[in-house]
């Protein structure tokens, strides 16, 4: 190691133990307690009997406001109080805007995916580490999410290939049963996850068919369904959906929402190595309308959420032109389901004329993670990588500030190579665990989605943001139920910037330094 980034990791864990130390001793919060592996930034370590939270963001008076800091250098939602001038004072200034004219969509939430490799990694620690695992997503002393996404029978992050009705020519499923998996990795972690904060919103994803409704015959690789919409295998397709959705209310978990498809472009690809499906826009478009949609308002399931795509953006607009261009489409789809993997291709303004085409059916970001692509020169997990975290809030600002809704992670929890996963399509995820130690890292991915998740509940409102003033700077601000105002800012730059935030009713945040490489939360209530 070079004497530069020695000194760097001296001073580094130096700050970190002075914070541990400082905070560690309230009572109503418990720092982080930081471990360096060599990536740039720290993780916080947690096991059976400690874990660090989140401190809570209770309402303040008029004229002061809270911000919470996250920062390479180690700090991990750091929380000051301060209070408005009367004036802006500096050079950068931000003005809020919270008229009706300057409100734009309503938050649906942030989250992650309930997938067997997340229950398989949670299950392999103490009952008392799981808790805390659980509690620092779901908790009002965490992240709070609102989100839980879970694969309908298997897929990668699974140990094997399974679907819900393997029999054969079973075109009324009587076969149908959910799997091992589902009642041991699954449905005890979601039903732990509900009882613990906010409601929370499920949603289910299917990767494939049983291979026998599949022209392949295989779950893997280039194959669709047999025949074509309204013929008898997409029919028992659809009952496959009312299926999963009933089993899992008999376990009092309600599914809130259905994605028609995970990526159905994949399934179109030969020799694709995972459980993938493939359909056309047509295709997806005609199977809503002539059998997932009356089946499930034939069941008594109209109310569940259907969206469409649950694929890349650069599929954006084309793939909703096709399906939303048919009115009986129109009444059965609720949103339009985005991964971010290749977001980098194509401009967020695709996000912008699809939300202008079809504004009443929302864009919601449906998967995302760090190493996503196959190929990447990076190993998949990067214990305390705070670039990583940077990908994940520049991702879900750009997404926000362009109809975006809200923005789920892939796996919740993985282990420390990034699986399990039976192709070894390995990844990362904001929470890594060692169950060699009964310990698990929450890594700056983790902190990342925090700064979203904790402070913008469901029935939050963009609101208007302007800069005036040269600033590498990425921020949204946002109006909430209570009346109170929540702006996030991304600073990913080497150098820090200090500005005004200025809101004409209330006044102004002077002097508001956002360090290099930081996140910063400020929350203020305008009543």
């Amino acid at each position: 190691m070079a004497n530069s980034e020695s000194v760097y990791v001296s001073v580094l864990l130096l700050v970190c133990v002075v914070v541990f130390w400082y905070h560690g001793v309230e009572a109503d919060h418990v720092s982080c307690s930081p471990r360096y592996f060599g990536h740039g930034s720290i993780v916080c370590v947690c096991n059976a009997t400690y874990c660090d939270t989140v401190e809570a963001n209770t309402p303040l008076p008029r004229q002061m406001f809270a911000r919470y800091q996250s920062t390479q250098t180690g700090e991990r939602f750091k929380k000051s109080t301060g209070k408005f001038d009367s004036i802006h004072t500096e050079k950068i200034v931000m003005y809020v805007f919270r008229t009706n004219q300057t409100r734009y969509q309503n938050i649906k939430g942030f989250g992650g995916a309930f997938t067997d490799a997340a229950g398989i990694n949670i299950a392999s620690l103490s009952t008392k580490a799981q808790d805390n695992l659980l509690r620092s997503y779901f908790h009002s002393s965490g992240i709070e999410y609102t989100v839980a996404r879970v694969p309908m029978a298997s897929c990668d992050f699974s140990t094997r290939e399974y679907s819900y009705d393997d029999t054969a020519n079973d075109f009324n499923l009587t076969k149908f049963s959910l799997a091992p998996e589902d009642l041991k990795y699954k449905i005890p972690f979601l039903q732990k996850a509900i009882s613990l904060g906010r409601p929370v919103r499920v949603f289910g994803s299917p990767w494939s068919a049983p291979a026998w409704m599949k022209t392949d015959q295989s779950m893997t690789g280039k194959g669709s369904l047999i025949g074509q919409p309204g013929g008898q295998y997409f029919k028992t397709w659809a009952l496959y959906f009312a299926k999963f959705i009933e089993a899992y209310a008999s376990h009092n978990i309600t599914i809130w929402g259905l994605t028609a498809q995970n990526e159905p472009s994949d399934g179109r690809i030969k020799n694709f190595t995972f459980q993938a499906m493939g359909w056309t826009a047509e295709q997806q478009r005609d199977f809503i309308v002539k059998d997932l949609g009356p089946l499930l308002e034939e069941r008594g399931h109209g109310a569940v959420n259907i969206m469409i795509l649950d694929g890349q953006r650069v599929l954006l607009p084309y793939w909703t032109f096709v399906v939303l261009s048919d009115p009986n489409a129109l009444k059965y789809v609720s949103g339009i389901a985005v991964h971010w993997y290749l977001d980098n291709l194509v401009p967020p303004t695709f996000l912008d004329y699809t939300h202008g085409k079809y504004p009443e059916q929302y864009i919601f970001g449906t998967e995302a993670c760090a190493d996503g692509l196959p190929g990447s020169p990076l190993q998949a997990v990067r214990l305390g990588d705070w670039s990583r975290a940077e990908s994940y809030a520049r991702d879900i600002l750009e997404d926000l500030g362009h109809w975006v809704t809200g923005w789920t992670d892939w796996n919740i929890a993985l282990n420390m190579e990034g699986g399990p996963n039976w192709v070894r399509n390995f990844v990362d995820s904001p929470i890594i665990v060692n169950a060699e130690n009964d310990e698990f890292y929450k890594q700056p991915m983790f902190y990342a989605m925090g700064h979203f998740s904790k402070f913008l509940p469901p029935g939050s409102t963009r609101i208007s943001l302007s800069i005036y003033g040269s600033t590498p700077l990425k921020c949204e601000g946002f109006l909430l139920p209570d009346n109170s105002v929540v702006i996030i800012i991304l600073n990913m730059s080497d150098e820090e910037v200090t500005i005004s935030v200025y809101d004409n009713e209330i006044g102004s945040i002077n002097g508001n330094m956002i360090p290099a490489h930081s996140l910063q939360t400020i929350t203020y209530w305008t009543t």
